[in-house]
């Protein structure tokens, strides 16, 4: 068990520095390239999937204290 939310804190951090470069991706073509709304939509809907992943794994590995 422990093993196993080892391996998942460790896909979170993965999970978060996969959305902070897509982050950085997206301002840079924002600035660079504005006139690519096709990938910027691409990029944006890959940040909103990695960001619901995020949370759910953020769930399973820190639950939330019983009251």
């Amino acid at each position: 068990m422990d093993e196993q939310l080892h391996s998942l804190a460790r896909r979170l951090i993965e999970l978060r520095m996969e959305h902070a470069d897509l982050d950085a991706l997206i301002d840079r073509m924002g600035h660079d390239n504005p006139l690519d709304e096709l990938a910027m939509r691409r990029l944006k809907k890959r940040r909103l999937l990695l960001r619901d992943q995020i949370e759910q794994m953020a769930r399973v590995c820190d639950p939330p204290e019983p009251a």
